[in-house]
């Protein structure tokens, strides 16, 4: 057995065999606290454009996506009745306990997990699998353990987050950690293009084999941390690429200013974050800046999620 996280309680693959180096799935890397600006251009030639400044405090941020092999145990507890207490998920390391500031309400903060959503949880095995042909789920173990989760919706990236002892980060947050901080990078490495190699992200179909067919189901999705290259200024690996994650925050306008702040609550806007660019997604959709949503309920063969924690 393991210590850390109850995802990666066992050893095995997609719990204690990650990347080249094949460790722990479970490995959360410090970032930095400091200041950057949420919207900006880099063409390789430095930041443009800057605005919308955030001054985010120190956290730990995984270094690999969710594999299915960490998902696996918490979907048994989900499935077995586990739900998230009410309120739980906070950045309690901020704010006296109180956690990130709300930008959508002056004076408010994060409200954790609502006891409403327990009802959106539901990892079962038909959800899970959705279109076949790309779902890395398995109800037991077998040859896609170290391959990200995917199929997973927003509540059950949160849940999963607070079950394993972390949460679900802000936009800002994995924007931070993405840009490498003030550097405000072009892609999570630098300004290398990725090309087609699969060496800095696994992008554009090319994996594997660098075809860019996109018609390969499975075979296009890569495990964890096959892109040995393409680790950020704090070690995180597939920050882009393989697939998209999902955020903390509701998708609307950037409030100025923010420090440790988030979008939490304001209906009717009920869209979540995604960020990343996913492995059938161009050079284009994997810049750190690069913004997308969905709604909070679905479920796409292209979305996954890492957790965030505590420093």
């Amino acid at each position: 057995m393991s210590s850390g996280p109850p995802s990666c309680k066992a050893s095995g693959a997609g719990t204690t065999s990650c990347g080249s180096g094949s460790e722990s799935c479970c490995t959360s890397l410090t970032v930095m606290g400091g200041m950057y600006d949420r919207t900006y251009t880099n063409n390789g030639t430095g930041a443009t454009g800057p605005a919308d400044p955030a001054t985010i405090s120190t956290y730990r941020l995984d270094k690999y996506a969710v594999t299915v092999a960490r998902f696996r145990p918490f979907a048994v507890a989900a499935n077995g009745g586990w739900t998230p207490a009410m309120g739980s998920g906070k950045h309690t390391h901020l704010n006296g306990g109180k956690g990130l500031e709300d930008s959508a309400t002056p004076g408010g903060y994060e409200p954790g997990w609502l006891t409403s959503d327990n009802s959106n949880i539901a990892p079962t095995d038909a959800n899970l699998i959705g279109n076949a042909s790309y779902a890395t789920w398995t109800s037991k173990a077998g040859s896609q353990e170290n391959l990200p989760i995917n199929y997973v919706d927003w509540y059950e990236a949160y849940a999963f987050c607070i079950w394993d002892g972390g949460f679900l980060p802000s936009e800002a947050e994995w924007e931070y950690a993405a840009a490498g901080g003030s550097q405000e990078r072009e892609y999570p490495w630098g300004s290398t293009d990725p090309g087609t190699g699969s060496k800095y992200a696994i992008d554009g179909c090319n994996y594997p084999g660098g075809m860019g067919v996109c018609a390969m189901g499975l075979a296009n999705i890569a495990p964890v941390g096959t892109a040995t290259l393409g680790a950020g200024l704090w070690g995180q690996l597939d920050l882009v690429g393989n697939m998209q994650q999902w955020m903390l925050d509701l998708s609307n306008q950037y409030v100025d200013p923010c420090t440790d702040c988030g979008y939490m609550t304001a209906p009717p806007f009920t869209n979540r974050m995604i960020r990343g660019g996913s492995f059938a997604d161009g050079a284009p959709n994997l810049v750190s800046s690069a913004l997308d949503d969905d709604e909070p309920e679905n479920r796409r063969y292209y979305i996954g999620f890492r957790c965030a924690r505590t420093p």
